[in-house]
């Protein structure tokens, strides 16, 4: 159940932010069950399904396979992940948001580590060609999130935008697949400063981007997204190929 504030802050601001929402010995078990993953698959093991993607700009500071990786995706079906995703402490905020039948569709674990670079202003609904609309976005904070470390930033009430024009992110080593919005004032931003345990519930409308972390430690999260029962995935048909991190799995249905 959502509270009358986050009932008011998702319909004025397309946000809202549960401190608190996890515990600490969760989020070490998260950030610990990824970095065994990231270095089973240095060492040559394959881990079903899941999607690593390199940073594109070198780590100075690297010592372990994931300190050089910038995320890893598709992880909602193992084990550890899976169970987060199908809590219905989230399942239940989702389904308020999305009604009862619901799909978590791409999960992504981010490690910005030193000097990783941030994402430009973007909307999520940009990359999720989908029949149904909008899609909900669960950040929860494996570590803190500070502006020297690369926080996000949102444009509070852009949710309430169509998708924008975006363009694609020309930086040297921008992350592969990055595109940005040029053509919006989001002067009026507000950053989302965040301890580990925290969740930000977000639109996937909802401007957003991160900074670079300038930090001498990580910025670590755990990212999923919900949609709605039934969602068909048009991604093939606007961008002309299959986007290799979507994979839906249903998490609740009625009856």
């Amino acid at each position: 159940m959502l509270t009358s504030d986050e009932k008011t802050n998702w319909k004025r601001d397309g946000f809202f932010i549960v401190r608190e929402f996890e515990s600490q010995d969760r989020c070490r078990a998260l950030h610990q069950r990824v970095v065994e993953i990231a270095r089973l698959s240095a060492g040559g093991f394959r881990v079903p399904n899941v999607l690593i993607v390199p940073e594109k700009k070198p780590n100075p500071h690297a010592q372990n396979p994931e300190d050089e990786l910038a995320k890893i995706f598709r992880l909602h079906r193992d084990a550890a992940f899976k169970a987060l995703v199908e809590d219905p402490r989230y399942v239940e905020i989702a389904q308020a948001l999305l009604g009862d039948e619901i799909d978590c569709f791409v999960s992504q674990f981010i490690f910005k580590n030193q000097g990783a670079m941030g994402q430009p202003w973007h909307q999520d609904s940009h990359y999720f060609a989908f029949s149904k609309s909008p899609q909900v976005g669960f950040w929860l904070a494996i570590t803190r999130a500070t502006l020297d470390n690369g926080c996000l930033h949102v444009m509070p009430g852009s949710h309430k935008e169509p998708v924008h024009k975006h363009v694609p992110d020309a930086r040297t080593h921008a992350l592969y697949g990055y595109e940005e919005i040029i053509d919006y004032d989001t002067s009026a931003s507000v950053p989302v400063l965040l301890e580990a345990g925290d969740l930000l519930v977000f639109h996937s409308h909802l401007m957003h981007r991160s900074t670079d972390n300038t930090s001498d430690g990580i910025r670590a999260a755990m990212v999923w997204h919900y949609a709605a029962a039934g969602t068909e995935d048009l991604t093939k048909q606007k961008f002309g190929f299959q986007n290799p991190s979507h994979d839906f799995m249903p998490v609740a249905r009625g009856g």
